[in-house]
């Protein structure tokens, strides 16, 4: 059972990490953002991003923000360390 529920968040944050990539590269192009479900994306994903939003480099106009990196690598040591050893 509990093998069962490690496969399960493991999948769900897997799927958190691949929906992380495409608002990404889906951030280049702002004027699809009234699509509902890259505003599915979005809400689904902002809880994730906005704890590391602080980290950017530049001005407000040129700013690199770090987030999707940053919870990346947060996901995936949970993954690793949590998830994984149940299998």
């Amino acid at each position: 059972m509990i093998s069962l529920i490690a496969q399960i968040v493991d999948k769900v944050i897997t799927i958190l990490i691949y929906a992380i990539v495409i608002r990404t590269f889906l951030s280049f192009v702002p004027q699809l953002k009234s699509n509902y479900l890259i505003s599915l994306l979005y809400d689904v994903t902002d809880p994730l991003l906005k704890p590391f939003q602080r980290f950017q480099i530049g001005g407000p106009a040129m700013a690199v923000d770090f987030s999707p990196i940053i919870s990346i690598i947060a996901l995936n040591l949970i993954q690793s360390w949590i998830v994984r050893p149940f299998f």
